[in-house]
């Protein structure tokens, strides 16, 4: 069986792009043709921009001044060359064919005073929060007896938008401060509306209200954005991923979830000159935004795959013909590989045990990417095949979904709201489940430590989620198949072991997170 049919058959969910938002439009419309990203070797984005392009035949759609990328449409075949021809043009690249989709997912301790933001404690007893066993694994109703979060806190979540009218989400929803950046250039407010289901999901994760009905998120006092950047289809193109980091980074965003992988290349080699201009003009957004005081959580993927030692791309360009292409070191997935970048990995909610048979943690879902040096953290993506117990039936994370869109395993809910009378949630697993819970710590520890003038450095938030997480070892024994079948890598077609000790491995990195030992936490001197 070809592996990516294997991927799709066991309904594992391959992740998508990132992005960030900008600088001064000039013609958000264009003009027809492609989209080009036209990367400026310094780090602004000269006066002359509109009119360089439009006399190389093209129209200027944004300007991100601050990080030296434009985004710019043309019909012209000799529109890149003519661009090459001003020195001060580092590279240029159509982006039709740059787009990643998503697959069917269907398929007790004294800490630090506070920081001065309002917080709320908060109760777990929604109406589905007993079908929460990722929230139970990670200790998040213990953390809301202390904290629900604070709402001067605003997480971004890039993915595929947001259903403003859910009646679960929509009292955390920033209206203001969401956009959809689909065509490059940002258009503030309910644009963002999620027409393909994902980014609903991973915004119940992270934010979904405490308010006796439905679920109950890991921050469900926190504001929460709907950052657009991948379509209905689930594509997201790289103008879309620009936008949505430079929007987080102006708009006053904490934290962004991004539950994708960028471009149509799972792998981007520094010296591919057909993705060059892409992949910088995409670092140089998520940097603008980590400087800007945004942490940026990744899911690492779902091939199985050992990042930190890449072999063959077989997946690329995955919205066009995939061509099978050897890879290196020299070759990251973008976002979760650009540093700075907190890379999660996937658990379900099954046991494993060392050699002697004794528990010994959460098993990796056996579709995880893994790698030392990426692996950050680990949190509950669910596991459909080895993560099935008494507490998850079917192995899924239960989250806010469309009522518009199809779900193959769905709970519903009527509560007389006029708006959305039928209240959905959706079953989904996959990294891009995991990393929101990642996200959703890293709100609370930002809503228990920040201050308001100043609130917390990505990396002080990194150094909480590493110093609080519950170590993991490599498991001693893994079930039948796993090793064999369920956990080969899709690309490469080899098991990627687990590698390191306790404190940190490939697998798990520095352990699961921990909700409750996150917002009690007294950081080591």
């Amino acid at each position: 069986m070809p592996a990516r049919l294997k991927v799709l058959l066991l309904a594992v969910l391959c992740l998508m792009l990132f992005a960030g938002t900008g600088a001064a439009m000039t013609n958000a419309s264009g003009g027809a043709g492609e989209k080009y990203i036209v990367l400026y070797k310094g780090q602004s984005v000269p006066s002359d921009a509109a009119a360089t392009i439009a006399k190389a035949g093209g129209t200027l759609v944004y300007s991100y001044a601050q990080i030296g990328v434009a985004v710019a449409q043309s019909s012209n075949a000799s529109f890149r060359a003519n661009l090459l021809k001003d020195a001060r043009i580092d590279d240029a690249s159509a982006t039709a064919n740059f787009a990643t989709q998503l697959p069917n997912e269907q398929a007790g301790v004294e800490g630090p005073p506070p920081g001065d933001l309002p917080n709320a404690s908060a109760s777990d007893a929604d109406s589905l929060s007993p079908l929460q066993w990722d929230m139970r694994q990670i200790k998040t109703p213990e953390a809301h007896a202390i904290t629900g979060g604070s709402q001067a806190v605003l997480v971004g979540d890039i993915d595929t938008g947001i259903d403003f009218n859910h009646p679960d989400l929509k009292a955390n929803i920033d209206i203001a401060n969401s956009a959809n950046c689909l065509s490059g250039a940002p258009v503030q407010g309910t644009a963002a509306q999620d027409d393909n289901g994902h980014g609903t999901h991973t915004a119940g994760t992270i934010a979904a209200a405490s308010n006796g009905f439905g679920i109950v998120g890991v921050a469900p006092n926190v504001r929460i954005a709907g950052i657009k950047a991948g379509n209905a289809a689930g594509f997201f193109f790289p103008e879309a991923v620009v936008c949505s980091f430079y929007w987080a980074g102006t708009h006053g965003v904490d934290v962004t979830n991004n539950s994708y992988f960028a471009d149509p290349f799972l792998f981007n080699c520094r010296n591919d000159p057909v993705q060059r201009a892409i992949w910088k003009a995409e670092q140089r957004a998520i940097a603008y935004a980590e400087q800007k005081g945004v942490t940026v959580v990744s899911a690492e993927g779902n091939a199985s795959e050992d990042l930190a030692h890449p072999t063959v791309d077989a997946t690329s360009p995955d919205d066009t013909t995939p061509v099978t292409r050897d890879v290196t070191n020299a070759c990251v997935v973008i976002p979760v590989e650009v540093p700075g970048v907190i890379g999660v990995s996937a658990t379900g909610n099954a046991h494993q045990t060392d050699s002697n048979g004794n528990p010994t943690g959460y098993l990796k879902s056996f579709y995880s990417n893994v790698g030392v040096g990426v692996t950050q953290v680990t949190a509950p993506g669910g596991d459909s095949v080895f993560g099935r117990t008494a507490e998850a039936v079917n192995g899924r994370v239960l989250s806010t979904y469309p009522p518009n869109q199809p779900c193959t395993r769905k709970v519903t809910e009527n509560i007389g709201d006029p708006t959305e009378p039928t209240v959905v949630y959706c079953y989904l697993q996959g990294t891009s489940m995991a990393s929101p819970h990642v996200a959703g710590v890293a709100a609370l520890i930002v809503s228990m430590f920040g201050k308001l003038n100043r609130k917390m450095s990505p990396g002080q938030v990194t150094a909480y989620l590493d110093q609080t997480a519950d170590e993991q070892p490599c498991p001693g024994t893994l079930p039948p198949t796993y090793e064999s079948f369920f956990g080969v890598g899709t690309e490469s077609g080899t098991f990627a072991r687990c590698t390191g000790g306790p404190a940190y491995n490939s697998w798990y990195g520095n352990g699961q997170v921990n909700a409750f030992t996150a917002v009690t936490h007294t950081p080591s001197s």
